[in-house]
């Protein structure tokens, strides 16, 4: 069965987006039954087109990528999430809706790369994108099929402390 894992940032336009695109990325690579999708409470209807240029010199397809509303993955009918990850501080402090299935939530917090000025931007979201990735690999190292919920976050909170 698939795990399905939602980020959230404020305007799914980075941060999330980078977060999404380097999860399903491994996944795919190492053979993971992981499916991310990212969303935003308010969403700015565009991706920030660093995020974009970002993934794809890493080798990631954007393809289909775009900016949308949480609500999207808290009604009938959306895939069940088994963990909620937060990646940007107003995000986490917002009250999430109600997620079907009551996963396992997590802050991962990173700066917002789109606030670099203009002539470090790229480097910005590059760094970032590294840094997403990463944790990213650490979770795909868990054995999430076969991990309750308190080990889950015990070990969703470890990844966050390294």
């Amino acid at each position: 069965m698939t795990t399905n894992i939602l980020i959230l940032c404020t305007h799914n336009s980075a941060r999330s987006v980078l977060s999404e695109g380097m999860l399903n990325h491994w996944a795919r690579k190492l053979g993971k039954d992981v499916r991310a999708y990212s969303a935003g409470s308010a969403p700015s209807g565009r991706i920030n087109p660093h995020a974009i240029e970002a993934l794809g010199q890493a080798g990631v397809d954007t393809a289909g990528y775009r900016s949308k509303s949480w609500d999207e993955f808290a009604g009938p009918g959306a895939p069940e999430m088994r963990v909620v990850i937060t990646v940007c501080d107003s995000a986490a402090a917002e009250q999430c809706p109600y997620w079907p299935g009551g996963p396992v939530k997590v802050h991962w917090g990173y700066p917002d790369p789109s606030l670099a000025p203009e002539a470090e931007k790229a480097r910005a979201f590059e760094l970032t994108r590294q840094a997403i990735g990463y944790r990213m690999l650490q979770l795909l190292q868990l054995p999430l099929q076969s991990m309750g919920d308190a080990d889950l976050r015990r070990a969703l909170d470890a990844i966050r402390a390294s």
